[in-house]
C-alpha cells in the first residue's frame, strides 16, 4: 500500500473547492442498520462514483443523527475497481487520510469530521471506495443513507481484506467528497425524494437521472467543471412526516451548505402529496417553502430550477385531489417569474393521451410512481444544458400568489337550444344562479347518450397550453343521481360521479386535463335522472370557486342558441355570388361569429 499524507493541511485548503460527490444523511431505520458484526470496531469499504475530477481531495463525514459517539481509528481513500459489484480496489492509488494532522478522529453525537485535503487523481465519473476503520461506534443508533443503490462491505477487525466480507447496499457515515477545482467550476445540488434517490435504478450501475445527468455536463465542453450533488432521500417529504428530516428542515445544509454550490434543482413534493388532506392546500404550502430556498439561494448568487413533479395515476397516491395538487405545483413552475429555469420532467414522462400517468414502458415494478432506468434516462436527458451556463440576473425574488384565472363562466340554461339539450329540464330556483338550472330527467347509464336533446356543449378558448379545470355547479340530492357524461373536444367516453351534495348547491370537477392553445368544447351528458346543474367554470386554477361564482362571460350558447354575438352577416346568391346588399328574392345568409362558429342558412325574401 502507497500512503500519501499531507499534514500542512491549511497550506492545501485555500483553493476553491467544489462538491463532486454527496449524499443526504438521516438517522437509519433499524430495518437498514449495519448488518453483523456491525460498525464497532469492525472495517467498512463504500464504494461512491464522482461527478468531476481533480488531484486533490477531501472527505466529509457525519455523526449527526448518532446518539453517541463514533470513533475513527483510520480512514483511506483509493480508486474503486467497479461501480459497487465488487470491493476490489487499485491498491496503488490508495492513501490514507488525516483529520488536523491526526489519523484517527472521533466524532460526538450530532458532530462531523472533515479531513484534510490529500493528493488523488481523479477523473471524471471516477469510482472511489472510501475505507473505514471504526472503533467505539453504535450500530443501533447510525447516521447514514440507507438508498445507496451501491453495495458496501464489511469485514470483522482492522483488515483491508474485503475478499469474503458481509455485503449491505446501504451507505454509513460518509457525507461528502470534495475536490479543489478551477474557480469556474460549481456544483448542482438536488433536493429530491426517491426518484431522485434512484429507487428504480439498478444497483452498482449508477444510473439515476442525476448520473444520466452528470455524463451529460461532463461531455459537454461548456459544461464540463459542473459537479452534481444528488441530495434525494426516499420516502421524505417538504414540509414534515416522511422519512429523513423534511425538505423544510434540511435545504440550508443539503443545498446552500454544500461547497461550491453554483445551481439548485427542487424536484419533491409527491409524498407530502400523497398524503395530502387538501392537494390544493398541501400545494401552496410546498410552494411557500419553494420561494423561502429560492430567496435564500439567490442572497448567495444561486440560480434555482424547478423540476416538474412527475405523473403517479394509477399509485395507491392518486386521486382527482392530488393531482389537483400536483397540477398545482406545476403550473407555478412552469409559470413562475421566481425560478430561474424549468425542467419539466412532467412532460418528459407522461402518458400523451392521459397526463395524469407516466408512460408504461417507464415503469418500476408497475407502482405508477418510480421510474425504471429508462425512465430516469429520459429524465436526466430532457435537462436544457444551457441552464448551467446562464450569466442572466437571478430571477425575482417574490411575486404576487396567483394560481390561475378563470376563462370563462357559463349560465347551464343558456345551453339549451330547440334541438340541443331539449331532454334537460329547465327549473327557476331563487337558490340558483341566474334563477334557472337545468334538471337531468333520463338515465342513460349504460353508455354516452347518442342524441343531441341529452347533450349540453361548453366551448372555449385556452390561451396557452396548460392544465384547466372544468367546474360545475351542481345539486346531486344522492349518489344514485350525481354524474354526467363528458367529453373533451371528442366523445363522451368518460364520466364525472360521485358529485353527491346531499341536497346543496356546490361547486364539484367534471373534467381536468392539460389542453394545447386553441378552441376547446367540452360535451356534457345526463346520465343519472335527479341530478341539477347551474353554473360552470373553466379555469386554470385547480381550487373549485365559491358561492355562485363569478359573472356570466358568455351569453347564450352561439353555436347553440340565438347567436347573439355574431359579428360578420354575409349574404350570396344560390349561385355564390356575393350580395352587397339584401334584397327580395332566395339567397343564403352566411352569419360568423367570434368563437369561429360559421352558420349558413337558405331564405326567402319577398318584395314589399
Amino acid at each position: 500500500m502507497i500512503a500519501c499524507l499531507f499534514t500542512a493541511a491549511a497550506a492545501m485548503a485555500d483553493g476553491h473547492w467544489v462538491g463532486t460527490w454527496g449524499t443526504a444523511p438521516q438517522l437509519v431505520e433499524n430495518h437498514n442498520n449495519p448488518p453483523s458484526p456491525g460498525l464497532g470496531n469492525n472495517s467498512l469499504r463504500q464504494i461512491v462514483q464522482v461527478s468531476i475530477g481533480g488531484e486533490k481531495v477531501r472527505l466529509k463525514l457525519t455523526n449527526e443523527f448518532s446518539k453517541g459517539t463514533t470513533e475513527i481509528k483510520a480512514v483511506e481513500l483509493a480508486v474503486a475497481k467497479t461501480a459497487g459489484s465488487s470491493s476490489e480496489i487499485d491498491e496503488a492509488s490508495t492513501v490514507s487520510l488525516t483529520f488536523d494532522g491526526k489519523a484517527s478522529v472521533t466524532m460526538p453525537a450530532g458532530g462531523k469530521a472533515v479531513s484534510d485535503p490529500v493528493y488523488l487523481h481523479l477523473d471524471g465519473r471516477q469510482n472511489v471506495a472510501i475505507t473505514i476503520h471504526y472503533g467505539a461506534a453504535s450500530s443501533t443508533s447510525v447516521s447514514g443513507h440507507p438508498g445507496s443503490r451501491t453495495t458496501s462491505y464489511l469485514k470483522a477487525g482492522n483488515t483491508t481484506d474485503f475478499s469474503d466480507a458481509v455485503k449491505t447496499d446501504h451507505w454509513y457515515s460518509i457525507l461528502a467528497l470534495e475536490v479543489e477545482a478551477p474557480e469556474e467550476s460549481g456544483a448542482v445540488a438536488i433536493l429530491g425524494n426517491s426518484i431522485t434517490d434512484g429507487r428504480g435504478s439498478t444497483t452498482n450501475q449508477q444510473n439515476r437521472w442525476a448520473d444520466v445527468l452528470s455524463r451529460r455536463l461532463l461531455a459537454n465542453e461548456p459544461t464540463r467543471q459542473v459537479g452534481v450533488l444528488n441530495m434525494g432521500i426516499g420516502g421524505n417529504c417538504v414540509l414534515g412526516g416522511g422519512l429523513g428530516p423534511a425538505a423544510v428542515n434540511r435545504y440550508q445544509r443539503d443545498l446552500l451548505g454544500q461547497e461550491g454550490v453554483k445551481w439548485i434543482i427542487l424536484f419533491e413534493a409527491v409524498n407530502d402529496l400523497g398524503g395530502a388532506q387538501n392537494g390544493v392546500q398541501t400545494a401552496k404550502r410546498i410552494i411557500d417553502v419553494y420561494k423561502q430556498i429560492i430567496r435564500e439561494a439567490h442572497q448567495k448568487g444561486i440560480y434555482v430550477f424547478g423540476g416538474t413533479i412527475t405523473p403517479f395515476k394509477g399509485n395507491s397516491y392518486y386521486s382527482v385531489d392530488h393531482e389537483n395538487g400536483r397540477n398545482t405545483i406545476n403550473k407555478w413552475i412552469r409559470t413562475t417569474k421566481m425560478l430561474d429555469g424549468v425542467i419539466d420532467f412532467d412532460q418528459a414522462v407522461r402518458n400523451p393521451q392521459d397526463t395524469a400517468a407516466m408512460q408504461q414502458q417507464f415503469l418500476f415494478e408497475n407502482d405508477w410512481l418510480h421510474l425504471n432506468a429508462k425512465g430516469y434516462e429520459t429524465m436526466g436527458g430532457c435537462i436544457d444544458l444551457s441552464l448551467f451556463t446562464k450569466t442572466d440576473p437571478l430571477a425575482a425574488d417574490d411575486e404576487e400568489d396567483a394560481y390561475g384565472e378563470v376563462l370563462l363562466w357559463q349560465e347551464a340554461e343558456d345551453l339549451r337550444t330547440e334541438t340541443v339539450g331539449t331532454a334537460f329540464r329547465e327549473v327557476n330556483d331563487a337558490a340558483a344562479s341566474g334563477g334557472k338550472y337545468l334538471l337531468t330527467v333520463n338515465n342513460i347509464t349504460n353508455s354516452a347518450p347518442a342524441n343531441d336533446a341529452n347533450k349540453l356543449v361548453v366551448r372555449f378558448n385556452a390561451p396557452a397550453a396548460n392544465t384547466y379545470y372544468i367546474y360545475a355547479r351542481v345539486n346531486c340530492p344522492t349518489w344514485d343521481d350525481d354524474s354526467y357524461w363528458v367529453g373533451l373536444d371528442g366523445p363522451m367516453s368518460d364520466f364525472a360521479n360521485g358529485l353527491c351534495t346531499n341536497g346543496s348547491w356546490d361547486w364539484k370537477q367534471l373534467y381536468s386535463g392539460y389542453m394545447q392553445a386553441g378552441n376547446h368544447q367540452l360535451n356534457i351528458g345526463g346520465r343519472e335522472d335527479g341530478a341539477c346543474i347551474d353554473k360552470l367554470c373553466v379555469t386554470a386554477d385547480p381550487e373549485p370557486p365559491t358561492g355562485m361564482g363569478g359573472t356570466t362571460t358568455s351569453v347564450k350558447s352561439p353555436a347553440l342558441r340565438s347567436h347573439s354575438t355574431g359579428i360578420v352577416d354575409a349574404y350570396y346568391s344560390l349561385s355564390g355570388t356575393q350580395l352587397t346588399a339584401q334584397g327580395a328574392g332566395p339567397r343564403i345568409e352566411v352569419r360568423r361569429y367570434d368563437d369561429g362558429t360559421v352558420v349558413s342558412r337558405k331564405i326567402m325574401v319577398l318584395p314589399m
